[in-house]
């Protein structure tokens, strides 16, 4: 048991910390709390998400008790985990619009019903000046200072907000709140997760372990997969765009996509990795890796279809024969006969930007009716039967 709840883990703290916890646990004939908190910064889920799920959900098969903890506090302050500069504070109202969003996602992988979700403004909201001040009295600065992304822009004299240097410290308070055992996340959120056991030792606490899962990296191969970057597999997604974005991935990734996201055998996942590495075409295992991932978030038939429609898309390369998705031209909203292809393709994909779609045709990313277009003021007749391409799998046809 212990050693599949250990599978794929970057960072255990301290290292035999999972094995007391579990045999406290029994001692003590108890659940265990499991800890993941997010901040709901953004609306959608994604398979970087999935990996910190995907082991939650093994404890909660073992019938430990998840707690979701929503940074409905935090979320208003920001953190910059990662980055060169604070990140945007959200409106309470777009924290409640993606709080919601995110709990309708979890369901895809963890049983909801079955897990414990609360939102840290209940006790956040509920302290007091002073309380903050003797929260704060708790950490040092030169412990604060040992996070990677506070200490190089100290270093390079990059301005450090105040809020930012309390974010931290309110995320560990959570843990103390909800007397967590083990907290998980990413590799990214290692110095808060430990800030969380600090907190606990000072309230004379029993300490919360650490497990961090890998960080994800994202479609281009270099970055962890992130929405503000644009590298994301949806959990939402459908099929075909899933299917197809799996096949995009670098083949550096594949082995990460096996062993982090996928739900095969540990067997079957050493034969796909030994496959690679004899030589066999990416190509195939991509497509077994594309069709596990459809599957998990959508069922068996639908992945089928998936991996029909991506051969029909991009493995067969008559333009003719594509299968198109159709749009009616009344629902463009142009009073005009005319349209430009920036703004048509703007129509027909709403999650790409102006700027977005500029590139695409400056790289050659769009064809109307099997021909390039390369000219940013172009614009088109909107005719009845035009088939037009967008990036590498919007296909839509006017009708």
């Amino acid at each position: 048991m212990i050693d599949s709840l250990q599978e794929n883990v970057a960072i255990i703290l301290p290292e035999n910390g999972l094995e007391e916890k579990l045999n406290q646990a029994k001692k003590e004939n108890r659940k265990l709390s499991v800890k993941l908190g997010f901040d709901p910064t953004a609306p959608d889920l994604h398979l970087g998400h999935a990996v910190v799920l995907k082991k939650l959900k093994q404890f909660q098969d073992l019938g430990h008790q998840i707690i979701i903890v929503v940074g409905s506090f935090t979320a208003r302050i920001g953190d910059p985990t990662g980055k060169n500069k604070a990140r945007k504070p959200l409106s309470t109202e777009d924290v409640k619009h993606n709080a919601q969003t995110y709990i309708n996602q979890l369901s895809k992988i963890i049983d909801v019903k079955k897990t414990k979700i609360v939102f840290n403004s209940e006790w956040l909201d509920a302290l007091d000046f002073s309380e903050v001040i003797q929260l704060l009295s708790k950490v040092t600065v030169a412990q604060l200072m040992q996070r990677n992304d506070f200490n190089k822009r100290f270093t390079e004299n990059t301005s450090i907000a105040m809020h930012e240097l309390v974010y931290p410290i309110l995320q560990g308070f959570d843990s103390v709140k909800i007397k967590c055992d083990i907290e998980m996340g990413g590799t990214d959120q290692l110095f808060n997760c430990t800030m969380g056991r600090q907190l606990q030792e000072v309230h004379r606490m029993p300490a919360q372990i650490i497990m961090c899962m890998p960080l994800l990296r994202g479609l281009d191969g270099k970055e962890k997969m992130s929405k503000s970057l644009n590298n994301i597999i949806g959990l939402t997604d459908e099929p075909n765009e899933m299917f197809g974005k799996t096949m995009s991935i670098p083949d550096v990734l594949i082995e990460e996509f096996i062993n982090l996201i996928t739900d095969f055998s540990m067997e079957e996942k050493v034969t796909l990795v030994s496959r690679m590495t004899e030589g066999e075409n990416p190509m195939n295992i991509k497509k077994l890796i594309a069709k596990n991932i459809v599957t998990q978030y959508h069922d068996k038939t639908a992945a089928e279809q998936a991996e029909q429609f991506f051969i029909s898309q991009f493995q067969n390369k008559n333009f003719e024969e594509k299968i198109y998705q159709p749009v009616t031209i009344d629902s463009l909203a142009s009073t005009d006969s005319r349209i430009s292809i920036v703004e048509l393709c703007h129509h027909l994909k709403n999650d790409l930007s102006k700027s977005a779609i500029r590139r695409l045709i400056l790289s050659g990313g769009i064809q109307i009716n099997n021909t390039k277009i390369t000219d940013l003021n172009e614009e088109m007749e909107m005719i009845p039967g035009t088939k037009i391409k967008v990036g590498r799998r919007g296909f839509f046809e006017l009708i």
